[in-house]
């Protein structure tokens, strides 16, 4: 057995002291590439005389080490590719190079590249037209951002080509909003998905948190209609472009928390934001819920437990359990699945579909 495998045999062993007490169908173990598997990364970028380099703290006790990062075996290949060319161009280019305090990478399995430049000064034409120079050079969109600037040369997001269930869809994945950094795991997660969903045949779909449209571009195909919410401008501005890009249409996109979204289902709040959209119509009988690593608060909890069938993917199996113990009652576990998202730290993703009791 590698160290990888056993890195991921324990945090199996670990999500299943987590539900030993919860009836649950073996769980379906999704192991991530021990290497190359994350679709962004940011560093400092360091000036030490005439050399200068990417760097990263060290976390643990104690205060943080900086220390030298040349290649990151975690990082995509084109992101580890990309450090070199990148690097070399900034040492031979003053523009580039003074005064730049970080780099942020965004890539994707398609290999679109994206690398914003972050600088402690203001940003002007020498600086801009190296920045053009550099994006024939490497192939890649280039972003500048300083104290109230930020220079977009070409365009500010990648666009991720995935195909899932035998359909070829494409993500539009902005810079400074959240996407799936294992982009691998990702696939796999969206392919478990919707298999679930296909086997599932649900009528109408509810899905909150909904990002860019990850979950929501792969699952619109298994059901008449979906009513997918999020909070952020930019994730509800890049799903509403994904949907159009995919010629998706039964999908209506509203930007609501989950609370308003109670409200507005119980006929309590009337919202500007859900003007055209017909709620009477909708025949929810599935929610996907994707929340953030606090899970779902008491009032989203009691709203996703009305639905037959849910949809729970989790970034932390602790308040996963803490929710699904609250909705034990009621619901059974009819599919377990684990993503090894982030390999090499005891984090882990879990995806589960719950069914209500008895099929009533």
């Amino acid at each position: 057995m590698t160290e990888y495998e056993r890195a991921l045999a324990a945090k199996v062993a670990r999500v299943e002291g987590l539900f030993r007490d919860l009836e649950h169908p073996t769980i379906e173990v999704f192991g991530s590439p021990p290497e190359h598997y994350r679709m962004r990364a940011e560093f400092r970028f360091w000036h030490d005389g005439d050399d200068g380099y990417y760097a990263m703290y060290e976390k643990g006790e104690g205060r943080p080490e900086l220390y030298r990062v040349d290649q990151l075996p975690a990082a995509s290949r084109r992101i580890n590719a990309l450090m070199v060319a990148l690097r070399e161009a900034i040492l031979r280019e003053p523009a580039l190079r003074r005064r730049l305090f970080q780099v942020e990478f965004l890539t994707t399995l398609s290999g679109e590249a994206l690398i914003t430049l972050i600088y402690h000064r203001p940003l002007d034409d020498a600086w801009e037209a190296a920045a053009r120079a550099l994006e024939v050079e490497l192939d890649a969109a280039i972003i500048g951002r300083s104290r109230g600037q930020r220079i977009v040369l070409s365009r500010d997001y990648v666009t991720e080509r995935l195909e899932i269930g035998g359909r070829a869809l494409s993500w539009r994945q902005p810079e400074g909003a959240f996407s799936q950094p294992n982009g691998a795991i990702n696939r796999e997660m969206l392919a478990w998905a919707d298999d679930v969903a296909a086997a599932l045949g649900g009528r109408d779909l509810l899905e909150l948190y909904c990002g860019n449209g990850n979950f929501t571009m792969a699952l619109a195909g298994r059901f008449r209609r979906v009513l997918a919410t999020e909070v952020s401008k930019a994730s509800i501005a890049a799903a509403r472009h994904n949907l159009e890009a995919n010629a998706i249409t039964n999908v209506d996109v509203a930007r609501m928390a989950s609370e308003e979204v109670a409200a507005a289902l119980a006929g309590v709040r009337e919202f500007r934001r859900l003007a055209g959209i017909d709620l009477g119509a909708l025949e929810l009988d599935a929610v996907l819920v994707d929340p953030p690593r606090a899970g779902l608060d008491p009032a989203t909890l009691e709203l996703v437990g009305r639905f037959p069938a849910i949809f729970y993917i989790s970034c932390n199996p602790e308040t996963l359990r803490a929710n699904v113990g609250a909705l034990a009652a009621t619901h059974e576990i009819a599919r377990f699945a684990l993503f090894d998202q982030f390999p090499g730290v005891h984090h882990v993703e879990c995806g589960l579909l719950l069914v209500r009791r008895g099929g009533a």
